[in-house]
């Protein structure tokens, strides 16, 4: 856009010519020292303000080689080339006192100056005696630029520069001026850091955050601290492969252990300035407060509401307390009707109870046999247990009012009626056990011929083979069923899980079961032998496998002393009967075996 100067007053401004041309494309090439600051500030990604600070670096960089000041190392002139790795090469060089902060620039100036005052032809120009070969003491000169002027080299020595202090100062010694002895520590450490712009420790005044940031920088601290300058084996100085690869994976190994070393001192490091800041525990205090304030302005709406509940629910639980009231009322009311008609019950079926004993009594039971007198008794104190009231009103009545031929009549027939009850709800109850034993079969038996057809003489079979081989025995199920294989008539082979789940089936019978069970196998024992003498006078006895003199019974104690030696020594103990004989005083080992067997222990 073309500006023309504005026309006078009373005069106009006009365009006589325009003198146009057509746009033209040309080749630049970039040259010149601006074109390379601009390419440099490209690549490092820095603006321009920032490489006019990095030239401005330079500059005074240049400025403080000028003005450089070397130290003279006083020992320089007595030491050993061949001890070269102990010894200080930033001291050599005259750097002492700028060390790890010396430029290039500085130490290559350092070099050259150290050179021209103790270059070796010019001290023997001068007269002063000289060292052959690699003796003289301007070999370590050459060997201190050698390692400073290499990165590399310079890294490893200044990971181990022996004048930085490695201490951490402990938690007593920071107890009262913490930042006084903190501050300069992490300031020390904070060249091993690989990251720049590292956060100070800072002042009571700093933020929580400024905290926080310091400590999660440095419990994540990223060293550029390595220990390759300390490796006691140089692998250039291996004979092979082999002795070079060794080298190699022992001072890697030592690396490690040093770097491991290093981690764990920065870690107390940390730790101990943590455990002591001071702004932690203000920090916590303060959260500690305000979680507190939280907390209690939770618990003041909390209360507030549990008031309005609070009274709502009185209110609520009143007038349901005063219905509740009104229903026990009538409900304890009614208990007590109910309590006096239970007790007037109680009353007149204990009364007719009575009476039904006295009437009998009065009959003198209806019987002049003793024995059947007390049968009698038992029969009425049955009738009096299972009788309702308008059933005894109704035989008490009869008793009274008629005579004993009659009252004798009426009482048997209720007798009878009770007795026919009773063996109904038995049967029934029988019936049901079965159904329950027979479930337990199906539940536990398996498939095959095994799992059923169990006759009466394979379960007579079954008990005696159960108390012949007692627990204890090796492999007992097995040999069970094997015993049963071999005695039985039905020819159905039983393995041992046939057996097991037999055996429990029988276990969980009823009683009266179990008797029905034992009454068959005496009646058929009886049927087999003919007659079998009765027991109404006979006197215990006890099986015996030779003759019967001078025996005397077990008593309750020597039993339970043969079961616990039975316990004590197994079946697989040496000379076991004779052991289970001393723990029984007065019994022989024969006595004890003939015991065993008769009694299912």
């Amino acid at each position: 856009m073309l500006l023309l100067p504005s026309a006078a007053d009373g005069q106009g401004t006009a365009i006589t010519h325009a003198l146009t041309s057509a746009s033209t494309l040309c080749q630049v090439e970039p040259v010149g020292r601006w074109f390379e600051a601009f390419v440099k500030r490209r690549n490092r990604n820095a603006s321009a303000s920032f490489q006019e600070l990095e030239d401005k670096k330079e500059l005074s960089e240049e400025s403080e080689d000028e003005e450089l000041q070397l130290e003279e190392f006083p020992m320089l002139k007595t030491l050993d080339p061949k001890d070269w790795k102990n010894q200080d090469h930033y001291a050599v060089l005259g750097l002492g006192h700028v060390r790890y902060k010396a430029t290039q620039r500085q130490i290559k100036a350092a070099h050259k100056a150290m050179v021209l005052k103790h270059h070796p032809d010019k001290r023997k120009a001068a007269g002063e005696p000289i060292k052959e070969g690699d003796n003289d003491y301007f070999t370590c000169i050459t060997k201190a630029y050698e390692m400073l002027s290499d990165p590399v080299k310079r890294r490893a020595f200044n990971s181990v520069d022996p004048t930085f202090d490695n201490s951490v100062p402990s938690k007593s010694e920071a107890k009262d001026n913490f930042f006084e002895v903190f501050s300069p520590v992490f300031e020390r450490n904070s060249r091993w850091s690989n990251k720049k712009n590292v956060p100070k420790l800072g002042d009571m005044n700093s933020s929580f955050e400024d905290v926080d940031a310091f400590y999660s920088f440095w419990y994540n601290f990223d060293s550029w601290r390595e220990f390759s300058y300390l490796d006691e084996e140089e692998k250039e100085k291996a004979e092979c492969r082999d002795e070079r690869r060794w080298i190699e994976k022992q001072n890697r190994a030592t690396r490690a252990q040093r770097k491991k070393e290093e981690m764990n001192r920065i870690r107390t490091l940390v730790d101990n300035a943590y455990s002591c800041d001071p702004r932690i525990k203000k920090f916590k205090e303060e959260e500690k407060a305000k979680k507190e304030a939280e907390k209690k302005a939770k618990a003041e709406a909390k209360r507030k509401e549990q008031e309005a509940k609070e009274k709502q629910r009185q209110a609520e639980l009143e007038a349901a307390r005063l219905a509740k009231e009104k229903e026990e009322e009538e409900v304890r009311q009614q208990a007590l009707l109910a309590k006096k008609e239970k007790d007037i019950q109680k009353k007149a079926i204990k009364k007719e109870r009575q009476k039904l004993r006295n009437s009998c009594k009065t009959w003198n039971h209806f019987s002049d046999n003793e024995a059947e007198r007390v049968k009698m008794m038992e029969e009425v104190e049955k009738l009096c247990d299972r009788l309702e009231l308008a059933s005894l009103q109704c035989l008490n009545e009869t008793l009274t009012s008629s005579t004993k031929e009659v009252g004798k009549a009426a009482l048997e027939k209720q007798i009878e009626e009770i007795n026919e009850q009773i063996r109904k709800e038995k049967e029934e109850a029988e019936a049901r056990m079965r159904q329950a034993s027979k479930n337990a079969e199906k539940s536990t038996g398996g498939s095959g011929n095994g799992s059923k057809n169990w006759s009466e003489d394979d379960l007579q079979l079954l008990i005696k083979a159960v108390n012949l081989f007692p627990a204890g025995t090796n492999s007992r199920w097995e040999v069970i069923a094997n015993y049963m294989n071999i005695h039985s008539s039905s020819g159905v082979k039983r393995t041992a899980k046939d057996v097991i789940g037999k055996a429990k089936s029988l276990q969980k019978l009823d009683p009266h079961q179990k008797d029905d069970i034992n009454k068959k196998a005496f009646d058929k024992f009886k049927k087999e032998h003919g007659v079998v003498p009765q027991a109404d006078n006979a006197t215990p006895s006890e099986r015996f496998e030779g003759p019967c003199t001078d025996f005397t019974p077990w008593t309750t104690e020597e039993q339970k002393l043969l079961e616990q030696a039975l316990k004590t020594y197994p079946v697989n103990t040496p000379e076991r009967w004779e052991k289970i004989a001393e723990a029984v005083p007065g019994r022989t080992k024969k006595d004890c075996m003939k015991r065993y067997k008769v009694v299912d222990i």
